[in-house]
């Protein structure tokens, strides 16, 4: 009994495994004098034994691998039943790992329809281990594979919670490299913290030659460069690629797939750079170890890739448009494409609502923008912005605005937040007198309610039947003042609602009177024109502006998106407004 007491309070007063098995060794060896002590867990990867504990045997026994199956511990694990031999040497399937062994007593670790490992104990004496012995470790081991399992599953747990906090550091460090061979390296440090590689190369996609091309190649911690071309789905990488997939091969020599760049990589992992939906590259890791890269591995990596497709993305945008700086007067026209791309190629489609925007770049490049995120659980983010100033550096601020916007999007802050956080960023790199203003909205398609926060935006527009309200959300531009905080607004929409957004080039459209078109004039295009479809509202405000500034060139770019409850939508009754000032630190979010 007293035994079973220790036992007890050794397993349940610690989630160390290290410690755990340190002491389940102590506590055997106080009933059992064993001679030589081991724990072996099971890899279900690779299908066999590795050595957790052991004592007794010479170092070297700590790397030995054995297959479910193979020798006593082996078959112990397979069938998951108690093995006890009184003499190793007539024991056919034994594994001579320590020369003086006579006897050997080993049982399985199990859980409810699976052995996680052995308990192993062996000694010098021939017929040393009696049935007794059996039932005691038995009822040791019953006992010890739950807290095994325990202890795994915190580790697991605690060091996804590591992870966590290094991919929201490399999210924030990332976002705010704008070099891209800075950036390359800058990703290969902060990847090494997390997974322990020795060679690692990010290739990216020439769109001419549909090849990979080694951009950034680490091998055992020094700097390379590689020429090596890969044509897109051939090896690993290519495969990758194409399939637009991570691929984990546990051991390299066994796939067919395989270009043998560097011989001692036993193990591989390869996982695609999708900017936009288009693969823009890979992240490819190697290890000298077979089997090394594991499912946590792949989830990180994963995750990850997506905020390093953006940070390689706003990077290369950021060496083509400081080279087309030096051009500018032959290359805008090429600079306004880019911006361009930079923007959503079309409106996303909704079930409880039809979408529309109009976008009139003042000069060859512009300063506006505008972008739609999507949320979990039928929820999609809305952007309009406004950066200040005009022509390339306008358009250079605004993309770095958009990358920021599109990084922190990932991790769905509310809108009060989402513009805390990019002042925050803002601040933290600030270029002189360069600021911007973002109306920032998520409407819920469940709950159909638009949630709505300003940085110095004009005030949209709320239109139920002909009725105009004006969405009253203020707040100060961004990248000016630290520490600012932001209200929110919530409207409760109904079937036919009408919701705009815009920048105040619409409002500052001069007539050949220097008459702006102002706010009344907007109010009364969408009064008249709320029961038509998004896309009329739109046009209908577009020949409006042009119409009321014939003659006369725009000085401001102009940006509707129109947000249009569809008919179809079930009405849930009233209007609700509120505001709340949202506290002053953003948690996840500093520094994104």
């Amino acid at each position: 009994e007293q035994f079973l007491f220790e036992m007890a309070d050794a397993l349940n007063t610690t989630l160390d495994l290290d410690t755990l098995m340190q002491k389940v060794a102590e506590l055997v060896g106080k009933v059992i004098p064993y001679e030589i002590f081991a724990i072996l867990l099971v890899n279900e990867k690779m299908q066999d034994l590795r050595m957790r504990l052991q004592i007794g045997h010479a170092k070297e026994v700590e790397r030995i691998r054995v297959h479910l199956g193979q020798g006593v511990t082996g078959r112990v694990a397979q069938t998951g039943e108690s093995v006890r031999v009184a003499d190793v040497s007539r024991e056919e399937n034994y594994i001579n790992a320590h020369p003086l062994v006579q006897s050997e007593l080993a049982v399985p670790l199990k859980l409810p329809g699976r052995v996680i490992g052995v308990l192993d104990i062996q000694s010098r004496e021939r017929g040393f281990f009696t049935e007794e012995h059996e039932r005691l470790l038995a009822l040791v081991a019953s006992r010890v594979a739950v807290a095994v399992e325990n202890a795994r599953l915190y580790s697991r747990v605690k060091r996804q919670a590591e992870t966590l906090q290094i991919l929201n550091e490399v999210s924030q460090d990332i976002s705010s490299i704008l070099n891209l061979d800075q950036l390359l390296a800058r990703i290969g440090e902060l990847l090494r913290r997390m997974i322990d590689y020795q060679m690692f190369s990010i290739l990216l996609v020439n769109p001419e030659t549909q090849a990979l091309e080694h951009r950034f190649s680490v091998r055992f911690k020094e700097n390379i460069q590689l020429k090596h071309d890969i044509p897109l789905g051939r090896g690993l990488v290519g495969a990758a690629a194409t399939e637009r997939r991570a691929i984990v091969v546990a051991d390299v020599s066994k796939d067919p797939r395989y270009i043998q760049l560097n011989p001692e990589t036993r193990s591989e992992m390869c996982v695609p750079l999708i900017f936009k939906d288009t693969v823009i590259g890979v992240l490819d890791m190697e290890s000298t170890r077979r089997g090394y890269f594991t499912e946590d591995h792949q989830r990180t990596l994963t995750t990850l890739a997506a905020q390093i497709a953006v940070a390689i993305e706003n990077a290369r945008l950021y060496e083509r448009i400081e080279r087309e700086e030096q051009r500018m007067e032959r290359d805008l026209a090429m600079a306004r494409e880019v911006q361009h791309h930079l923007l959503p190629p079309n409106c996303p489609t909704l079930a409880n609502a039809v979408i529309a925007v109009r976008f009139v770049p003042a000069h060859a490049i512009g300063g506006d923008i505008y972008d739609f995120m999507q949320y979990s659980g039928g929820r999609m983010a809305i952007a309009v912005g406004d950066v200040s100033g005009k022509g390339a550096p306008a358009a250079l601020f605004a993309a770095l605005v958009g990358g920021i916007l599109r990084s922190t999007a990932a991790l769905e802050p509310s809108p009060a937040d989402m513009l805390s956080a990019i002042n925050v960023s803002l601040n933290e790199r600030r270029i002189e007198s360069r600021y911007v203003s973002i109306v920032y909205a998520i409407w819920d398609e469940e709950s159909r309610t638009m949630q709505i926060a300003n940085s110095g935006q004009p005030r949209p527009i709320f239109c139920r039947r002909g009725e105009i309200e004006i969405v009253d959300s203020t707040g100060l531009p961004l990248g000016l003042l630290e520490d600012n905080v932001y209200d929110e607004t919530t409207l409760q929409a109904q079937a036919g609602d009408v919701f705009v957004f815009f920048s105040d080039g619409v409002l500052d459209a001069q007539n050949r009177a220097d008459e702006m078109f102002g706010r009344s004039r907007l109010e009364a295009v969408v009064r008249n024109n709320c029961e038509r479809s998004a896309e009329e509202i739109v046009e209908a405000i577009n020949v409006s502006v042009r119409k009321h500034s014939d003659g006369v060139r725009a000085f401001d770019d102009e940006t509707v998106v129109v947000l249009k409850v569809k008919d179809g939508a079930a009405d849930l009754t009233g209007t609700a407004s509120t505001a709340q000032k949202r506290r002053k630190t953003l948690g996840a979010l500093r520094n994104v």
